[in-house]
């Protein structure tokens, strides 16, 4: 009989986004089938302290205590434990091979926003030769930051809505310049958003110059970087992608938010906005969203799964892609999942086939052949 599947779950961590990712991590953990997986946890504390995490054999009603028990229990361990229960060796991956070690077979890396879904935990796991879930070092970089992310959905030609950025820096040089670049070419009310950050956290609506240097100023507590965008009146709508190089589209959702725009109150606190799915569109357009959404996915270099959102403007059904999410929300209430529940895939199986993509693209690597010969 073949043993189970070891998955390290990692959750937690130093961004703002830290209680989005217990959520995440709780949902996953009781929705993991324990007949064929064994699941061990690794909590990251906000300041940065790795946990040492209890190995899962039953349900779970509580995961978030449980792991704070084990929080009093083991002392905080640095990275070492860590890269000891990592499959260290040039071997083929031990869940392919049926190997009985004690290492891990795949990384689950549920963190979000900064030093989640930046490309850092994904360089750490790359340079540990392991398998993980999700995108790589590349397009999780490049997902996290909206600049670079509009550059390169530019170059692939995806419409967008008119944006300007710049750093802290180059504001506290020249603020005058840049309130009248934006007022100019964006106008007003527009939306204020640091660079590098996910959950719609530091997000604010700007009506007047006023309010648009407040806003700037609420940005730069979050990333040394801002970007500014242009108001469109549309509804928004979004796609979950799933696969590697070949990739699936689910249906398509529409977010109708409870505030003025679906910033983080409206995400995860005041439970009030809904999602329809599948959006009421035309077929002809829903078809087009979703095109566009793996057309974003391989222009990043995508892997695993991401989230596209889009604005589909009201007034002439104009599609503009807004951006894509490497690691979204992943709750079986959150958008991605329930896209996915719509188009025949429930929960558990989207979980397996994460874990399947995770160990393809890892044995697809394991291919490549270096040679330093002279």
């Amino acid at each position: 009989m073949n043993r189970k599947i070891r998955i390290g779950l990692i959750y937690g961590g130093k961004s703002g986004e830290h209680e989005v990712s217990l959520q995440t991590a709780k949902a996953v953990i009781k929705a993991f089938d324990l007949s064929k997986y064994e699941i061990i946890p690794f909590y990251i504390t906000k300041q940065g302290d790795w946990r040492s995490g209890l190995q899962l054999q039953g349900p779970v009603d509580n995961v978030v205590e449980l792991m704070f028990e084990g929080e009093q229990q083991n002392e905080s361990f640095a990275l070492q434990p860590f890269f000891n229960s990592l499959q260290l060796a040039d071997s083929p991956n031990p869940a392919a091979a049926g190997s009985d070690t004690e290492q891990i077979d795949v990384v689950f890396p549920l963190l979000h926003g900064t030093f989640g879904e930046d490309g850092t935990i994904q360089g750490l796991l790359e340079m540990a030769n392991i398998a993980y879930v999700g995108a790589g070092v590349l397009a999780s970089s490049v997902g996290m930051d909206k600049v670079m992310m509009k550059k390169i959905f530019a170059q692939e030609g995806l419409p967008q809505c008119v944006f300007r950025h710049f750093t802290r820096t180059q504001w506290e040089k020249d603020q005058a310049f840049f309130l009248m670049e934006v007022e100019v070419s964006i106008g007003y009310p527009c939306f204020v958003k640091p660079a590098n950050l996910g959950s719609s956290v530091g997000i604010s609506k700007a009506a007047n110059r006023e309010e648009l240097i407040e806003a700037i100023q609420a940005a730069f507590q979050y990333d040394r970087k801002v970007i500014i965008e242009e108001n469109i009146n549309a509804r928004e709508v979004e796609v979950a992608v799933l696969g590697n190089d070949e990739a699936e589209a689910s249906v398509v959702g529409e977010v109708v938010s409870s505030n003025e725009f679906y910033d983080y109150k409206a995400k995860y606190i005041d439970g009030k906005s809904s999602m329809i799915i599948p959006a009421e569109i035309p077929q002809e357009l829903s078809d087009q969203i979703r095109e566009m959404a793996v057309r974003a996915f391989q222009a990043i270099d995508g892997s695993g799964l991401s989230r596209v959102d889009f604005f589909l403007r009201k007034e002439d059904s104009k599609i503009f892609i807004n951006e894509i999410n490497t690691m979204p929300g992943f709750t079986p209430y959150s958008m991605y999942p329930l896209l996915w529940k719509e188009t025949g895939k429930p929960y558990r199986e989207l979980l397996d086939s994460l874990i399947t993509l995770a160990i393809k693209r890892h044995a697809d690597k394991q291919r490549l052949q270096y040679s330093f010969d002279a």
